[in-house]
């Protein structure tokens, strides 16, 4: 009798070392002349990482699903040991690839003893570990405040820390397609912590830190640099993922994005974008942010007002509900696997789920306590969440609300809790409200 695999055994027995020489070798080279090539990517190193003979820490601004290409070439001849996100071991075409690359899976959002232990076990070897201080890639073409802890985690082990600065790779890879889009994708490589540095600062101040050059908006940058990104299917192709909220009528949903252009249905509000990412307005009595990112600022300015003025607001959306089989790889690109229907909805209590898994009736609630954000999915189409320990994805099915339901979670919990903060750069969008128990 054939025995049923376990994946999740296959992963918690697994053993962490630095990546093989010869393999590593293979990557690096598929990294430098084949998988970054098409981006016409601008390496800088300032610091070297092989000029630290010891351990060390790599982290980033992490922009898209190409940055580890970008990484491996900045830190050669190290050898880096990438954390990913747990559920991306369970993908076939990632599976193996992981396994030999010494990839180590972190439940994205949670604590996760089982990383923190290969994590010890790469420093001890005198290893490199990577990671995003911000848990995710770019949801929107900015970065994400640094999860709350890094600094701490820092401290704890007391290692040099090299920062890379990513340009581009958003608007190569963006989250609203799975199109590749070459451009210009440029990389920096600093030291950004000594032992010594980390001994002197507190968290705050190294999370502070963090978020200070981690400070970036790609579609700024462009607007700045103005690089063309080619675009077979159309560059404004689901934009709307973003910028679901028309800025002229204030309709939600009505928003259409194809080839070059953008528009409200209900209105007829509508712009063209070129290959820099630029919009222009189809008539001078349109409006159009300057930018996507500008445009989900506003739509976030609308949900910190909105959720004040209103104690019973609430958003619900009908989703399919995917979890992760732990028997049997994902093919197909398939992030997970259809268990269920419901009803996701997001109030000023927390997070709520309502509806059927493998068949039965199930539920769950949330505080803002246990979640700040979204774990980031492949795609705009989907969020996922960790529910007692437990990967689910959920896919709206009457309209693609993944932007709001993210920054509605968002800005409940920086009204209600406040523990990942927002960066002070955006203080502006809560001038004279509430934020958070601390101020109440």
């Amino acid at each position: 009798m054939k025995k049923e695999r376990n994946i999740e055994l296959e992963l918690a027995t697994r053993k962490y070392k630095k990546p093989n020489w010869i393999f590593y070798f293979i990557y690096w080279f598929a990294c430098r002349f084949i998988i970054t090539r098409p981006f016409h990517p601008e390496f800088k190193v300032y610091d070297k990482l092989s000029d630290c003979k010891g351990p060390a820490f790599l982290i980033w601004n992490h922009q898209s699903r190409r940055d580890h290409a970008m990484l491996t070439v900045l830190a050669w001849p190290r050898r880096i040991n990438f954390l990913a996100e747990h559920a991306s071991f369970f993908r076939s075409h990632l599976s193996y690839v992981f396994k030999l690359n010494k990839i180590i899976p972190k439940k994205v959002l949670s604590n996760d003893l089982q990383s923190l232990r290969a994590i010890w076990d790469v420093i001890k070897q005198n290893g490199v570990v990577a990671f995003a201080p911000e848990g995710f890639a770019s949801v929107f073409g900015d970065n994400q405040p640094t999860v709350p802890g890094t600094g701490r985690f820092l401290q704890v082990f007391g290692i040099p820390v090299y920062f890379a600065s990513l340009q581009g790779g958003y608007l190569s890879t963006s989250k609203v397609t799975d199109e590749d889009r070459p451009g210009k994708f440029r990389a920096q490589l600093r030291l950004l912590f000594s032992p010594e540095d980390l001994k002197k600062m507190t968290p705050q101040q190294i999370e502070e830190k963090i978020n200070e050059v981690s400070r970036h908006d790609d579609f700024k940058w462009n607007k700045e640099n103005h690089f063309a990104y080619k675009s077979k299917e159309g560059i404004c192709t689901n934009l709307a993922d973003i910028c679901y909220r028309c800025p002229k009528c204030g309709t939600e949903f009505e928003m259409t994005a194809e080839k070059d252009y953008i528009e409200c249905r209900h209105c007829g509000n509508k712009a063209t974008m070129d290959e820099y990412y630029e919009f222009h307005k189809a008539s001078p009595d349109c409006v159009i942010p300057e930018s996507p990112t500008e445009w989900e600022h506003l739509e976030r300015q609308v949900i910190i007002d909105e959720i004040r003025k209103d104690p019973e607001y609430s958003f619900s959306a009908k989703v399919k509900l995917g979890y992760m089989p732990n028997d049997h790889l994902l093919t197909d690109l398939k992030t997970s696997e259809p268990c269920g229907e419901g009803i996701y909805t997001v109030d000023h209590k927390g997070v709520h789920y309502r509806g059927t898994r493998f068949g039965k009736e199930w539920g769950f609630d949330m505080d803002y306590n246990q979640i700040f954000t979204y774990p980031s999915s492949f795609m705009l189409d989907t969020f996922s969440l960790y529910v007692d320990d437990e990967y689910y994805d959920f896919v709206p099915t009457e309209c693609r609300c993944v932007a709001k339901i993210t920054l509605l979670t968002e800005e409940m919990h920086r009204y209600h809790v406040n523990r990942w903060k927002n960066f002070p750069w955006f203080d502006y969008m809560y001038e004279g409200k509430e934020l958070g128990i601390d101020l109440k």
